[in-house]
């Protein structure tokens, strides 16, 4: 996989040694910590970029050249249909080469890093979705009947001289723009990577989450993502992976994948945490059709009625990576929706801190 990692740091100045220390002792001696601490990074600023080259042809003068007299000879001496699918063949297959190169450069997920998985995925592009961040239909006949994070909820007044709370309707909208994405299996944000501390924070909750209730709850490799971190229900509703609830990419960008309800999912994206995954279509009322119910904002083979079933179910979807403890606090409440639609079960996942995860890592 192709990173490109700049950490930007605080040079602090030297300090000054004390009166009694001789010169030869503080040469001769390397520096070292004032505290016994670990260092972690968040006291400095990484960003994370997963490369992904456009694809384009460069010729100087002599490429140039050398090109228009080979145009030229074949007109002469090569049958004309030879060359013309000489020319069209050259540059679909460096296309096809640069694209291949870019899903390699997502890193480990789902598909097998092979020509023949990147064939299947070709195969797939076919049948995406039109607008990931537009929500499904909702299937009444569907256990649970309702999402939970568009209820109101009481929070703290932000003035500490007023007691009272203030009703909030859903999630927070996500500060900053979106981080772009790529890809099908894997998906991956190109930027704003979660840093590493944030996601042992992350992890180390849902862990105690598993703690807490042991006899529901279990964490293991993803069997969706053939990677990471996963949390499973033992006694899942609507089944997905062996009762995935969620994965998490562990080996890259640190954003997840998770079912949620169709309510749910509409929460997410309107409020910029999430965007639906490129296969997760509905294969409708009539099974593999793409005519029934739900192919609202499906793709546009799905409105034909070609009978191709996806990988993933409608309401798989990607949310991004948390960049700091208040979005690690927002993607608990979204992970606790995605328990609710698996499993039916209404829990409370508590964010453990930064520094509570460093200390247990």
């Amino acid at each position: 996989m192709s990173l490109t990692v700049t950490s930007e740091t605080q040079n602090m100045p030297p300090s000054s040694p004390s009166p009694g220390a001789s010169s030869s002792s503080s040469s001769s001696c390397p520096p070292t910590s004032s505290s016994s601490e670990p260092v972690t990074q968040t006291s400095s600023q990484v960003n994370m970029v997963i490369r992904q080259d456009p694809f384009y042809i460069t010729l100087d003068a002599s490429a140039l050249l050398a090109v228009s007299i080979l145009t030229v000879l074949g007109m002469h001496f090569v049958h004309r249909f030879v060359l013309e699918a000489t020319i069209i063949s050259v540059p679909i297959m460096l296309l096809i080469h640069n694209d291949y190169l870019n899903f390699l450069k997502l890193g480990p997920g789902g598909t097998p890093p092979t020509p023949a998985g990147y064939a299947r995925l070709t195969f797939y592009r076919l049948f995406t979705i039109r607008d990931p961040l537009q929500a499904p239909e909702r299937d009444p006949s569907q256990l649970p009947s309702a999402g939970i994070l568009a209820t109101n909820q009481l929070i703290d007044s932000p003035n500490p001289n007023n007691d009272h709370k203030t009703t909030a309707s859903g999630l927070p909208y996500r500060p900053g723009p979106r981080p772009s994405v790529a890809g099908l299996a894997p998906q991956r944000q190109l930027n704003q990577a979660g840093p590493l501390p944030i996601y042992l924070a992350l992890r180390s909750s849902l862990e105690s989450l598993v703690q807490k209730h042991p006899s529901k709850f279990l964490t293991a490799t993803s069997c969706l993502e053939k990677h990471g971190f996963a949390l499973f229900s033992r006694h899942p509703v609507n089944v997905c992976g062996n009762g995935e609830i969620c994965h998490i990419h562990t080996h890259s960008d640190k954003s997840m994948h998770m079912n949620l309800h169709p309510d749910d999912i509409r929460e997410v994206l309107e409020k910029g945490w999430g965007e639906r995954h490129p296969m997760a279509w509905s294969s409708g009322s009539e099974k593999g059709s793409g005519k029934g119910k739900g192919t609202k904002g499906g793709s546009l083979w799905g409105w034909l009625g070609w009978p191709v079933r996806s990988p993933v179910p409608e309401t798989f979807t990607m949310v991004y990576a948390p960049r700091d403890e208040n979005d690690l606090r927002i993607v608990c409440k979204i992970i606790e929706a995605a328990i609710w639609y698996t499993a039916c079960e209404k829990v409370e996942i508590v964010p453990e801190s930064v520094e509570a995860s460093a200390r247990g890592s």
